[in-house]
């Protein structure tokens, strides 16, 4: 099978399509340094002499009881807030499949095949470390998530912009990532079932449904409704966070005559700020707060869960991406953007390796009877992620030149129409507009230099 020979590789996107990326990934980056920021105050807090009150506070129980929702604030932080997140993943995931990259099997196939690869080989650099070192292969989802927040903050701190080809392959890539990481903790990680629970959460979101589908507008019948949902989900044995999926890919992500924006466009304005700028990192700093002694980060090295935790990460997510990457070019005869390379493939696959919040939640759930190992594996994810982030650093910095130059290609606006001229090349009105604008340059030089010729002439006269 073949692509069409219209759309190469990581080429131009549309110009809504480029539009909606950089309004996206412009919250994740803000999103993506606020992580950052409060990963780093859990790893100061959780090695500090204040050590003690960081366990206090993270393992503080408050909810109702009798709703069977008495729960730890990291707890809350993991089922409650994070729902907040993967409601956000769930509406990305339906505009892609609607409206997006993926909306075309022939378009979706080389990301997908590389989000799968990206899964894929993390998984088996984890079970064969594992197995050849009489490690636990429970851990295996672990290293299979990819953080794109936490990538882009890493872009925004060491200042590199990706072309938004690549910023848009890497957006991809996370959503196909955040899709399988929810049938992950679907399938592989729901407890004893509640049956009347579940059946509950089931009927809530067929109201749900039906409320969307009959135009009902109002946050006070929503976030209540929601509300319910979730509790119920949480009770049933499934994961939390998998009502939030459900409910967000329920919305309707296609516009109809008169909208500027599609339903589920809207509510993801208006939520990304709350998932990104608050749940996200109330979720980093209750998690991520674990002891970096010389002793533990040695284990990590040491170990074969920890170590395969590593391995996964850094190693089998750019081989995985890249190899599933350069394979399905290969077998379906894309042909890469002239202006890129695949070393810049390679590093954008390096950059995935950094796995934060699905990583640190999956440890959370695979290792849950454990403790000390589930710190363990923490420690493994954050040093993981490090290392992929420096890599990824390194690779992009050597094509920094190249990256601004297509950058500022892609925006450069001469006509100041607020297209990027790049679209509108085979626009005769474009071109229309240049030539007044460069005859208006043309003039203003020519007078220029009559008035610096008749300035020398008076210099060069005798006194």
């Amino acid at each position: 099978m073949s692509v069409p020979n219209d759309r190469k590789f990581l080429g131009r996107l549309s110009l809504p399509e480029r539009r909606y990326i950089a309004d996206a990934l412009r919250a994740e980056t803000v999103g993506g340094v606020l992580l950052l920021l409060a990963a780093v105050a859990a790893l100061v807090w959780a090695n500090s002499p204040l050590s003690a009150s960081y366990e206090t506070v993270s393992d503080f129980h408050i909810g109702p009881a009798a709703l069977g929702l008495d729960l730890s604030i990291q707890h809350w932080a993991a089922d409650g807030l994070l729902a907040i997140f993967f409601f956000v993943a769930g509406i990305e995931l339906k505009r892609e499949l609607v409206a997006g990259e993926l909306r075309d099997p022939k378009a979706a196939m080389l990301p997908v095949i590389a989000a799968l690869c990206g899964m894929a080989v993390p998984a088996l650099v984890y079970t064969l470390e594992n197995i050849v070192g009489g490690g636990s292969l429970d851990g295996w989802a672990v290293p299979t998530a990819t953080d794109i927040a936490f990538a882009l903050a890493v872009l925004a701190v060491i200042g590199t912009s990706l072309p938004s080809a690549l910023r848009a392959f890497l957006l991809t890539l996370a959503v196909v990532d955040d899709l399988f990481a929810i049938l992950i903790i679907a399938i592989f990680f729901t407890s004893e079932l509640n049956f009347a629970a579940l059946g509950g959460a089931v009927a809530g979101l067929v109201v749900f449904w039906v409320l969307l589908r009959k135009g009902v507008r109002g946050w006070y019948v929503y976030v209540p409704l929601a509300l319910v949902i979730w509790g119920l989900m949480y009770n049933s044995g499934v994961h939390a966070t998998i009502a939030g999926v459900a409910m967000g890919l329920m919305l309707r992500c296609t516009t109809r005559e008169g909208e500027e924006h599609s339903p589920g466009e809207h509510i993801e304005h208006l939520v990304r700020p709350l998932s990104a700028g608050l749940a996200v990192p109330l979720f980093a700093l209750f998690s991520a707060g674990v002891s970096l002694s010389g002793g533990a980060i040695h284990d990590v090295f040491t170990q074969p869960v920890t170590l395969g935790v590593v391995l996964g990460l850094v190693v089998g997510k750019a081989v995985g991406i890249f190899g599933g990457t350069w394979l399905a070019a290969r077998f379906t005869r894309a042909e890469l953007n002239p202006d890129l390379a695949w070393p810049d493939v390679f590093a954008v696959a390096t950059l995935a390796g950094i796995g934060f919040t699905v990583s640190l939640l999956i440890g959370e759930l695979a290792f849950a009877g454990d403790a000390v190992l589930t710190d363990e594996v923490k420690a493994a994810v954050l040093i993981g992620s490090l290392i992929a982030a420096v890599l990824a650093s390194v690779l992009l910095k050597l094509r920094v030149r190249k990256y601004q130059a297509l950058v500022s290609a892609e925006e450069r606006d001469e006509d100041e129409d607020g297209i990027p001229d790049i679209y509108e090349e085979d626009n005769p009105e474009y071109h229309l507009r240049m030539a007044e604008i460069y005859e208006r340059k043309a003039a203003e030089h020519r007078q220029r230099a009559q008035l610096a010729g008749a300035s020398r002439d008076g210099a060069d006269r005798p006194a």
